[in-house]
């Protein structure tokens, strides 16, 4: 998302930028976050403010101008088990998380926090065990789909003149002597190798960053280490509830997600020193979460209930302490070596100061008159109209002959942009019907995300463009057949493509399910990397 952030950013300046991405966009943090879009709670209690006001400041620009399509506010109950000096303690952190919003200018996105006796609690979150707790708070923070809004970020991008390009890795940087001057790039899908001049080059590459510094062929000034943080997705009736939990743990905190008809619970926060294109998460991870979520739910939760598991690496910004909970989600910016802008670190809330700051480090060392950042004030695609779309879902559903319920959801996917999801129903009729094997979705939304959302592959639509792949307990087995006969014909796909791209998407669906049943971090790795990774195009 940083990257795609600083597309953004500098295309909005008027820059000539180009965008390129080793996989598909948000193949790897920035599609398995916890999906939240907050300040973090936790950074009041290390004292870190300025982190908390930023992330708040950025919470509040998504919910109302930038992406209001993608970015909701949801709630969340804190409970409490002591009955004064915690309700003091929690109740003045979560005024102080209030304020800070509202400092910030964009406070108005989210009500307010408040306190709820036993009962009250009881009754927002009736699942919860009675003596779990003595009271709550109820406070709000706002969610995402983390990998939509990536690719809604990269999409935008290119709609003000970026360059994109998805399966192109980098795998050399071009030098002058001791410049970079640009990069040389690998299309995955052709075979062919691209050299692309450029007078500046930003590295954004989250947990890669170590790997991608050593192509100048240096140590790197920056040192992150990355840390697995897993997430269970459950159905919504196995928890009965209207909002969601915030728990604390030993080692960190534990977020109970409301996400459709689903619920996320996560998150763990261990070291992870394996392969970093696909963390997996083995069955100690996935009974840590169940072990705590159960402590406070009335009935409890088994591994049948479990629909979806995913693994993902937060990015951190390597300090003094050896437990990750404590590394900075700080994120830093710096000329690594000249005509290299390398940025680190940080938290998916902020990837839009991220990007501005590294594109600020580029247009620096331009030595040229560049206008600054705009972005505070460029609204994703989708978003303008989106609010009157909304109040209108009973006009749309009446005209196009869909649920209202469905055009809401095709309206938090795809904002004031649905009318190119509709258009695709009017000239094939049969798109309006639901997808086999994951019914909440339209086999039109499977042929968009191929014609308009960049999509190359089954992984693509499956983990990315929807969440099938965890949202279903066969994992989108009984979808993706029918997926790949969808977007056969506008990727041009032969019969034999299609039977190559069902089976890697079948191979990785067994991969995973093996490294689940793993007892440790290395057994899991190892399962998992029984499934090839690309299947290109031949």
């Amino acid at each position: 998302v940083v990257g795609s952030g600083a597309a953004l950013d500098a295309a909005t300046r008027g820059l000539t930028v180009g965008l390129v991405e080793a996989r598909d966009f948000a193949s790897g943090t920035s599609s398995r976050s916890s999906k939240l879009i907050h300040g973090g709670l936790r950074y009041l209690e290390m004292l870190d403010f300025r982190l908390v006001a930023e992330a708040l400041q950025e919470r509040g620009l998504l919910i109302q101008k930038l992406a209001p399509h993608l970015v909701r506010p949801v709630p969340f109950l804190y409970p409490l088990s002591h009955r004064v000096w915690e309700r003091l303690y929690a109740g003045a952190g979560l005024a102080l998380y209030d304020t800070l919003a509202l400092l910030s200018g964009r406070g108005r996105g989210v009500p307010h926090h408040r306190h709820l006796s036993r009962r009250g609690a009881l009754k927002i979150m009736p699942s919860l065990r009675k003596d779990a707790l003595t009271g709550a708070l109820l406070y709000y923070d706002a969610q995402v789909d983390d990998a939509r809004h990536t690719m809604f970020v990269a999409r935008t991008a290119a709609a003000y003149g970026a360059h994109v390009a998805s399966r192109a890795r980098v795998v050399g940087l071009l030098r002058e002597g001791e410049r970079v001057t640009g990069a040389e790039v690998h299309d995955l899908e052709s075979g062919r190798t691209i050299r692309v001049h450029a007078r500046q080059v930003i590295n954004a590459t989250g947990v890669w960053t170590d790997e991608t510094q050593g192509l100048v062929g240096e140590r790197g000034q920056f040192h992150v280490r990355a840390s697995k943080g897993i997430h269970l997705v459950v159905p919504r009736d196995r928890i009965r509830g209207d909002a969601g939990l915030i728990l604390r743990t030993e080692k960190s905190v534990l977020f109970v997600i409301p996400w459709g008809r689903h619920w996320i619970i996560g998150t763990t926060d261990t070291d992870w020193k394996l392969g970093l294109a696909h963390p997996a998460a083995s069955a100690a991870d996935i009974e840590y979460l169940l072990d705590h979520v159960n402590q406070v739910l009335e009935q409890p939760l088994t591994h049948e209930d479990v629909e979806g598991v995913y693994a993902g690496l937060r990015p951190l910004l390597s300090g003094e302490s050896e437990q990750t909970s404590k590394l900075s989600r700080e994120h830093a910016v710096a000329h690594t070596v000249p005509g290299l802008v390398v940025v680190a670190g940080g938290k998916y809330t902020t990837y839009r100061v991220m990007a501005k700051d590294a594109v600020d480090a580029a247009v620096h060392a331009l030595h040229t008159k560049v206008p600054p950042s705009v972005t505070e004030n460029v609204p994703l695609l989708g978003a303008d109209g989106y609010e009157a779309l909304k109040n209108s879902s009973q006009v749309l559903a009446a005209r196009s002959g869909l649920h209202e319920a469905r055009i809401q959801h095709l309206l938090h996917r795809y904002g004031s942009l649905i009318y190119e999801v509709l258009d695709l129903v009017v000239a094939d009729p049969s798109l309006g019907e639901p997808l086999t094997g994951a019914p909440d979705h339209l086999r039109a939304e499977i042929v968009y995300a191929a014609s308009h959302e960049g999509a190359r592959h089954l992984d693509d639509i499956l983990a990315r463009r929807t969440r099938i792949s965890i949202e279903t307990f066969d994992r989108g087995i009984g979808a993706v057949e029918e997926v790949a006969r969808l977007v056969a014909p506008v990727l041009g796909w032969s019969d034999a493509q299609v039977d190559r791209e069902v089976e890697h998407y079948r191979k990785r669906v067994d991969a995973e399910r093996q490294s689940q049943m793993m007892p440790d971090d290395e057994t899991a790795d190892s399962a998992r990397m029984g499934a090839p990774d690309v299947v290109p195009v031949v």
